[in-house]
């Protein structure tokens, strides 16, 4: 009888199921997964929640979506209708805090958290680009579009004069972490801890923020595999508006220059584009496992071509995951192991200033086919064709984490990570190149050099954390731990010249004739530092309403000066679930609404080793008694034992909020913070001390703002569906102190202009004045000459040598804040629309009420200028016959709103039997259009993180001369589930 029971059930037939699941409302859910239990068959629910899968009579169907409580329903009939609810202790585990996670709900401090699907898609280079704009009072800024360049950020402000502006990476618990072995498909969430109460954890490594990564990992169930790949043309964008060839000719001809005429006609600007630019991403992972077990494995490859020719980067990714448990799931542990090589093209990318400017009526070429060389100017493109110059470049990381339950809500933690960072770089220049040609030493010689770094770091970070539950009202969550880092650096660098043939390139430098002269160069360093930290957290909840949290960092770093070793770095806030109180029952609108509260204190170590240490350095070779040259060793810094790190305090009150039947989300944050003991070089008398400068704890800078993050689901309907997010911050950074009673500093000047005219820094901020601030000349109008004229202290126009330029004496100074170069407001604002298997994601951000330095104009609008010269030279720059001058004439407003993506995408409908899942289609364009009234490039990559300080080649609001090409791109995406 058994046996015929179970021959009658195994020959059950297969037959489709449909069904439709809904929420709580009976509204449609889309991208549910729906498996057949104990199978790997699976399917998921489309835009409106409708699915089909073959299973037969009495199958069990797992119904589970994130944000949902999973629901088991046995396969009866031919329809199903399903019913999901909210999962709120789902949703609630989301954000991600220094070591470990809080429910949205506990969260006490300033966080942020940008999932996946919130991130742009328009080919990220770095992590942060994925969420640029995507957090209130985060800036991230770029250069252009070059492959190689990085990015600048800035949370809530500049925090440093000298010291490291960069926040912290955690990637999967790895403080100090590598984004360069992160690719876009491989990340899941991004999180940023903007306030001390919640960076306090990290201390002295947590001035400028914490930007905490989490990578995918595998999930118990059947195995998946998914390829993802996009496609992308760049085109130029925007480019300097110059004279034309025949232009220019027109002019000569006219009179209106007084140029010569060479008889050719070049684009000299074009010619260094690379028209045939096209760039492209694969990615492919695999990842599954069992309750015990599960695994997530991927291989990258990228190939990214900049907009200039011989610029390029080429990449490989390994990144593996392995998560096991063991001890009845007592134990837990999770390995990952992470391998990047890329080679970059770095010879071209630069030269747009050069190129731009000059006369177009000559050539590249001689008569006679050779490249044409000059002693005035650099032929830029000869250079693509007789020089090289590369990196290669290996980044591993590996770590693992072991968790064990000892008993019943205390838990042990170890955390360790390696990282291995190397590049070699190598540059050749040919006999035939200009530099070699035109070298006075060795001239038609050839140039090589080659360097190396190699740099090392160490984490290894064990935890306990206890988690208990009194009474059932108050639920207290303690973590205790002990961090200890250690980095190493080391490199070496060579060059030599005078080689007598192009066979050897940079691969055997010893055959060079400078080196049998003794002069070539040879290089070498090593250096390392050690931090080590005791921390602790107590979070305490009370029935769900009243929650607060507590942290304590003490750390030390051989860094600091003797008399510094370790310093401590507090935090506490409390929040308040007001929507929990009896009171709020009855007010339907809202559905979530908490205020939190907190201040905490961070630090910045971000400065060279050995900076409070006497050191030796080279006095140069003199002749000794025995009448041999040797080398001599002296002091070259003076040591400060009081040297340490910088310090920012820091108060934050939030409010979070959940209204509108959970259709409005966001929060409003308001900050004030201010660093205290600015590291910087000062002046000192000799004696008493060794050397001229000091490096030392001394300024004070300070900001305050405010940040808003709405969300919206605007319409959520069976067909259609409209979401939108929201951010905006304004913010105020001031430089209120730079001296103490030792060291007297009235004013910092920061932001070099360049270029002719020896014109000096365009930023003078004084104590008690606002970051970013333009001081200079204030244009009055030209005389009859076209000479310049400028306002003095009483309003007169006046020429220019009539001008007090004090900056010593304001009281007599007839220079004055001219404008100021951080935007006031920041604001993004993201459409995403859906319509059936269509989705459309409309991405708008800008930037307001600040200005830009345009140095093109300064330079090139000028018709002192002897070669090319931008068009509006003759039109809004006419009335000028005088030199070069920086004053507000050249000043522009920089506000603009930017149409920065547009995607849309196509979800194909699939049969439930067909061996790929889901596959999705999608275009994206890039910098699709700017709105602004700024005449020179592109105002969104004018840097406005800093004070002024070069960064990535850039200064704070000025424009530089020679920028590299603004371009538009389009991009053609597929993602395929298998």
């Amino acid at each position: 009888m058994l046996s015929n029971s179970f021959l009658t059930e195994s020959k059950k037939p297969q037959q489709q199921i449909k069904g439709k699941v809904l929420n709580a409302d009976g509204k449609p859910i889309s991208s549910v997964n729906i498996t057949v239990k104990g199978t790997s068959k699976g399917t998921q629910s489309d835009v409106s929640g409708n699915f089909s899968l073959d299973a037969k009579q009495g199958d069990v169907l797992v119904v589970s979506s994130i944000g949902y409580k999973a629901k088991e329903v046995t396969v009866s009939g031919d329809t199903i209708s399903v019913q999901l609810e909210e999962d709120q202790s789902q949703l609630e585990e989301v954000v991600v805090v220094g070591y470990g996670t809080q429910k949205i709900r506990e969260v006490t401090s300033s966080v942020a958290h940008v999932s996946a699907d919130q991130f742009r898609q328009s080919g990220a280079r770095n992590p942060l680009d994925l969420i640029q704009g995507k957090v209130a009072g985060l800036q991230v800024s770029r250069s252009g579009s070059n492959p190689n360049s990085g990015v600048a950020t800035q949370l809530r402000g500049a925090i440093s004069v000298t010291g490291s502006a960069s926040p912290l990476f955690v990637i999967d618990g790895i403080p100090g972490g590598n984004p360069d072995l992160l690719q876009q498909d491989d990340i899941e969430s991004i999180d940023v801890l903007k306030d001390g109460s919640g960076a306090a954890i990290y201390g002295t490594s947590a001035n400028a923020g914490v930007i905490l990564i989490t990578t995918k990992r595998g999930k118990p169930g059947k195995s998946v595999f998914n390829y993802s790949s996009y496609f992308r043309k760049d085109f130029v964008y925007n480019r300097p508006d110059f004279l034309t060839p025949q232009e220019f000719r027109d002019k000569i001809a006219s009179g209106e220059l007084k140029q010569t005429d060479f008889g050719h006609s070049t684009d000299f600007f074009d010619e260094l584009i690379n028209k045939d630019n096209f760039s492209q991403n694969h990615n492919l992972s695999l990842s599954g496992g069992n309750e015990s077990t599960t695994y997530r494995g991927s291989v990258n490859f990228r190939n990214l071509e900049g907009i200039a020719k011989e610029n390029s980067r080429k990449e490989y990714t390994v990144r593996t995951s392995i998560n096991q448990k063991g001890f009845n799931d007592r134990l837990n542990f999770l390995l990952n192991i992470a391998t990047n090589t890329n080679n970059a093209n770095l010879l071209g990318g630069g030269g747009w200033e050069s190129e731009a400017t000059k006369n177009p009526t000559l050539s590249n070429y001689n008569d006679d086919g050779s490249f044409r060389y000059d002693r005035t100017s650099t032929n830029e493109f000869a250079r693509l064709f007789t020089e090289t110059s590369y990196r290669k470049q290996q980044t591993s990381s590996l770590d693992g984490k072991a968790d064990l339950n000892i008993i019943e809500g205390l838990k042990a933690s170890v955390f360790g990570s390696v990282q291995r960072n190397s590049y070699t770089d190598g540059a050749y220049r040919a006999l035939n190149s200009e530099a070699s040609l035109e070298d006075q030493d060795y001239p038609g010689g050839g140039y090589a050099s080659k360097s190396n770094l190699l740099n090392e770091k160490y984490a290894f970070e064990p935890t306990l954390q206890y988690n208990t539950t009194v009474a059932e009202k108050h639920a207290i969550t303690a973590l205790a731990g002990y961090s200890y880092r250690y980095e190493k650096d080391e490199g070496q660098s060579a060059d030599n010249r005078g080689f007598i043939n192009n066979n050897f390139h940079e691969d055997n430098l010893s055959e060079g004739q400078a080196l049998r002269d003794g002069r070539a160069n040879m290089d070498s360093y090593k250096n390392d530092n050690t931090l080590i930290a005791f921390f602790g957290r107590v979070n305490y909840t009370y029935a769900d309403k009243y929650m607060a949290q507590f942290i304590l960092r003490r750390e030390g770093s051989s860094k600091f000066g003797a008399n510094n070793k370790w310093g401590s770095f507090p935090a506490v806030s409390v929040g308040w679930n007001i929507s929990n109180e009896d009171f709020m029952k009855d007010i339907g609108f809202i559905n979530n609404l908490k205020l939190r509260a907190g201040y905490g204190e961070t630090g910045n170590t971000g400065f060279a080793n050995n900076a409070s240490r006497l050191t030796l350095g080279g006095g140069g070779k003199y002749l000794f008694p025995d009448e041999s040259y040797r080398e001599t060793y002296g002091p070259d810094r003076n040591p400060n034992p009081n040297l340490r790190w910088e310090t920012k305090k820091e108060t934050n009150i939030g409010v979070d909020f959940t209204m509108l039947s959970n259709k409005l989300s966001g929060s409003i944050d308001v900050f004030q913070r201010k660093t205290v003991d600015l590291l910087d070089t000062y002046t000192t008398p000799q004696p008493p001390y060794i050397r001229n400068n000091i490096y030392s704890n001394v300024g004070t800078l300070s900001s305050k703002g405010i940040e808003l993050a709405l969300s919206y689901r605007a319409i959520d309907r069976e067909n259609f569906k409209w979401n939108m997010d929201f951010t905006a911050s304004t913010l105020k950074n001031v430089l209120d102190s730079y001296s103490n009673d030792i060291f007297k500093v009235k004013y910092k000047t920061f932001g070099e202009i360049g270029g002719a005219g020896a014109l000096g820094d365009a930023f003078t901020t004084y104590e008690g004045h606002k970051i970013g601030e333009f001081f200079g000349k204030r244009f009055a109008g030209f005389d009859d000459e076209g000479k310049w004229l400028f306002y003095n202290r009483n309003g007169e126009a006046v020429h220019n040598d009539a001008i007090n330029n004090s900056r010593d004496d304001l009281n007599s100074s007839d220079l004055a804040v001219i404008g100021n170069a951080v935007p006031k407001y920041y604001i993004s604002w993201t459409n995403n629309f859906s319509y059936k298997n269509f989705d459309l994601r409309i991405f708008m951000r800008g930037k307001f009420d600040y200005d830009i330095l345009n140095t093109t104009a300064l330079s090139y609008g000028n018709k002192v200028w002897s070669e090319n010269l931008l068009r509006d030279a003759f039109t809004k720059y006419k009335d000028i016959n005088d030199t070069y001058m920086y004053s507000d004439y050249y000043l522009e407003s920089g506000s603009h709103l930017k149409i920065d993506e547009v995607t849309l995408g196509y979800r194909f409908k699939l049969k439930s039997n067909t061996w790929v899942n889901n596959v999705r289609i999608y275009l994206t364009a890039q910098n699709l259009a700017t709105i602004t009234g700024y005449s020179g490039n592109d105002p969104d990559f004018v840097l406005d993180t800093g004070l002024g300080n070069e960064v990535n080649g850039q200064r704070l609001g000025i424009d530089s001369r020679g920028p590299y090409p603004n371009t538009r791109s389009f991009l053609f995406g597929v993602n395929f589930g298998f």
